[in-house]
């Protein structure tokens, strides 16, 4: 495609043409990166040139722009009732983006352990749920290994278990524990909810991790399409059942792990509404592929909502994609799936690269008081257009409330 030019570049470095399979985007706070469709992955720099970008943008939502008395410029947040001197269009980039050789801090090789290299996450309760294996073992795993007194979220009890005695195996040190949690039985989450807050824990971090994938069409007891309820509903019912705990934690995070096939589908109806027929359809309409999608763009939307709602209590949310067809146990109901995905085995990433931007979203500094964005390996990028829409994100919020509301009752929320 031909490169786009914008406001404050010069005209040479705008017409550089792309590689084959490579497009120009640019961030909503004005930071232009590269994407390869043949290699599914971003960066910053230019593939050709190896320079950065950066155009001229608007500041995020609820950001002023003000001068102090000695003609200094500083920003005031409105939704966080917070000034600061620092530029929050900066926050995502490298230090010194004129000088283009320099490499941005993480990149879709870094590890979870790499990110969390030198931090001491003492005194931080982390929840995590799906962690009895894949991207969720190595996320629960690195935070244990730091500090962190760790709880694993797990359906399976026997396995969180195997996980937990996996972890203090490494260090005998870790302070890591297994706790019950079916995201298909709204029943289990509020179970869980309430066990948890018989321990009187803070809780800092919570990262909803569990999913499934390629599923047969399947009712969960609460009548609803399983995919949608494990990967989003149950999610969704959690974090209700928790926010007590959260801003009483606050500053504190909540870290939805979302994935790149969201954009490949959407949730309204004519209307404009979130329909619940395409969420949780009848079998003859159900299509696991898709069920997934909409799954995942439930989860941006989620968290897009979230954020707005509880980010001036001190509690930010944000998503990610973890990578590109990692062999996960999600995609062992279909053997076609798991042929696939041993075939692509050596060229996609490790669990500990997978779990790096759940890592980095839970305890980057940069990204203190900061949420409603999605990241991809490390750095921040723009979801579909569908995923910003903060009117289906409040539409999918109202019927994700209804939906609990009819089945545990309106004082579970």
């Amino acid at each position: 495609m031909a490169a786009l030019k914008y406001a404050g570049l010069d005209d040479t470095d705008s017409e550089d043409e792309l590689p084959p399979g490579w497009e120009e985007r640019s961030t909503k706070d004005g930071w232009v990166y590269y994407a390869n469709h043949e290699e599914m992955k971003t960066q910053w720099e230019h593939p050709k040139t190896g320079k950065r970008r950066r155009v001229a943008g608007d500041l995020p939502y609820g950001w002023e722009q003000e001068t102090d008395d000695k003609g200094q410029i500083f920003y005031v947040d409105h939704i966080n009732k917070r000034t600061t001197y620092f530029d929050p269009r900066l926050a995502f980039t490298v230090e010194e983006v004129e000088k283009p050789n320099n490499k941005q801090r993480y990149d879709g090789n870094t590890s979870a352990l790499e990110i969390l290299q030198g931090r001491d996450l003492s005194g931080k309760v982390i929840v995590v749920t799906g962690a009895n294996s894949g991207i969720g073992y190595e996320t629960a795993k690195s935070f244990a290994l730091h500090g962190a007194h760790v709880i694993l979220a797990c359906r399976n009890s026997t396995r969180a278990t195997e996980a937990v005695s996996s972890i203090t195996a490494e260090w005998h040190k870790a302070k890591v524990e297994a706790m019950t949690l079916d995201l298909a039985s709204l029943h289990s989450v509020k179970e869980f909810t309430e066990a948890f807050k018989a321990k009187n824990l803070p809780l800092q971090i919570l990262v909803c991790n569990a999913a499934v994938f390629a599923q047969p069409w399947k009712l969960t007891e609460d009548g609803l399409e399983s995919t949608f309820q494990v990967c989003h509903l149950g999610h969704f019912y959690l974090v209700q059942g928790l926010q007590d705990v959260l801003r009483r934690s606050a500053p504190a995070r909540v870290v939805v792990v979302s994935s790149e096939s969201h954009r490949f589908t959407d949730l309204v109806d004519s209307t404009g509404k979130v329909d619940l027929a395409l969420l949780s359809p009848p079998k003859k309409y159900y299509w696991s592929m898709l069920a997934y999608n909409r799954a995942k763009l439930c989860n941006i939307l989620f968290s897009l909502e979230l954020n707005r709602r509880l980010s001036p209590h001190g509690i930010t949310c944000n998503t990610l994609h973890p990578g590109n067809m990692m062999y996960t146990s999600l995609h062992r109901s279909w053997w076609l799936m798991t042929l696939l995905f041993n075939f692509a085995r050596p060229f996609t990433k490790s669990m500990q690269q997978g779990a790096a931007t759940t890592v980095y979203c839970a305890v980057a500094d940069e990204l203190e008081g900061l949420g409603g964005m999605y990241f991809n390996n490390c750095f921040r990028c723009l979801p579909s257009q569908e995923a910003q829409s903060e009117t289906t994100a409040a539409s999918l919020w109202q019927l994700s409330e209804r939906l609990i509301q009819e089945r545990v009752g309106r004082q579970s929320l």
